[in-house]
């Protein structure tokens, strides 16, 4: 039990060096002169490399059965090539750097829940209570580096980033590593993944979802500036969602045990649907803050039940290429598409009618959610009295 806490520290130090990337780094760029559309192309590099680092890396552990060793590459090749991306200005280098940078970072917090998936499994520890300890660091660093961003300038990013990081790969270095399958892991089992039609038809479902989530993500920091706020209200932002989305982990061993993984899934596309409505009308960044409240609702319960769902449709020997490859949908894909699409909204309108369109984006996935659960509990039916 005492080495699942070195595994919760890696999570909740990596998760705070994500918080200045997700955040801080649109602020930024717009610190750094950048126009709507040319925010919306470097954020849209990050998801465009992990679509296809993240099934890599994901292979990659399964094949050398080891999800530790994979882990500390991708946090050290980040933290190198992170010093990189904070020393130049131009736009077509920070394009450059970071894809590379993003080829390394995004895989990190894949594999991080991946690991931590297959040790609660192992060790008997629900899941929940250790990725909650990833939402703690999020929203804790969210609130500590926006005064502290505020105290010594969004120019100085680079250095909190890297603080938490080193800390992260410390603690992964301590962590235990999850028990490999025994069954060979062959490319041409990954491809089979591709051929798997309920994985597919899931990631389908799960697809304007995620895009609404990651176009927040992007935009979330503009839109409390555009409304008045600064970069600690940010901060504040951030903290009061991902708390709430922890206390969702915690409890999530007695919140989701009576219904179905569908079920819980659809009602979270239905909080994400009243999510957007409410930004979409909001007169000033005060409330945000309340509204933030349903991010945790909504993405916690969406991702812990759509990461179990995604392992029960993927073999053993293939698990991390699994869930690789369901994070590469709901943050590489969704978060490319979004990046760009939302950049593009904001430059032609402006970002609440960004929120307006996220609404309608999430009203069908609500849809679709509600559709793909009733075939697929039908055919489940359908199988059990076939087998009795």
């Amino acid at each position: 039990m005492k080495s699942v806490w070195k595994l919760k520290g890696m999570l909740f130090f990596f998760h705070a060096s994500m918080t200045i990337m997700v955040s801080y780094l649109p602020v930024y760029f717009q610190y750094l002169g950048l126009n709507g559309s040319e925010i919306g192309l470097l954020l849209a590099v990050g998801p465009a490399a992990a679509i296809i680092a993240q099934p890599f890396w994901g292979f990659m552990s399964d094949r050398w059965k080891t999800v530790k060793r994979i882990l500390l590459l991708c946090l050290s090749s980040a933290l190198a090539i992170g010093f990189l991306v904070f020393q130049v200005t131009e736009f077509i280098f920070l394009l450059f750097l970071l894809y590379f940078f993003f080829s390394f970072m995004s895989p990190a917090g894949g594999l991080g829940d991946s690991l931590a998936q297959k040790v609660s499994i192992q060790r008997k520890v629900p899941f929940g209570s250790i990725r909650m300890w990833g939402s703690l660091g999020f929203g804790t660093a969210s609130l500590v580096s926006g005064f502290i961003l505020t105290a010594i300038g969004i120019a100085n990013i680079y250095y909190v980033f890297a603080t938490f990081l080193v800390i992260a790969l410390i603690f992964a270095y301590l962590a235990p590593d999850s028990e490999p399958s025994k069954k060979p892991v062959q490319l041409i089992g990954a491809f089979k993944l591709l051929k798997n039609k309920q994985l597919l038809f899931f990631f389908l479902l799960i697809f304007s979802i995620s895009l609404t989530h990651r176009m927040n993500d992007s935009f979330i920091g503009l839109y409390i500036v555009e409304l008045g706020g600064n970069e600690s209200l940010i901060g504040v932002a951030w903290f009061i969602g991902v708390i709430t989305e922890a206390a969702v982990f915690a409890f999530s061993v007695y919140l989701f045990s009576r219904y179905h993984i569908l079920t819980y899934i659809a009602i979270a596309a239905g909080i994400y649907v009243l999510r957007w409505f409410l930004m979409s009308f909001v007169p000033d960044p005060t409330y945000v803050l309340f509204i933030q409240v349903l991010h945790g609702m909504a993405f916690a319960t969406f991702y812990l039940m759509a990461f179990q769902f995604v392992t029960k449709l993927v073999p053993e020997e293939l698990e991390s290429t699994g869930h690789l490859l369901f994070i590469s949908v709901f943050f590489g894909v969704a978060g490319v598409i979004g990046s760009v699409l939302g950049g593009a909204i904001i430059d032609a309108f402006d970002l609440r009618t960004l929120y307006m369109v996220m609404f309608g984006l999430a009203s069908v996935g609500l849809i679709t959610s509600l559709v793909y659960r009733y075939v697929y509990l039908k055919r489940e039916r359908r199988q059990a009295l076939a087998s009795d």
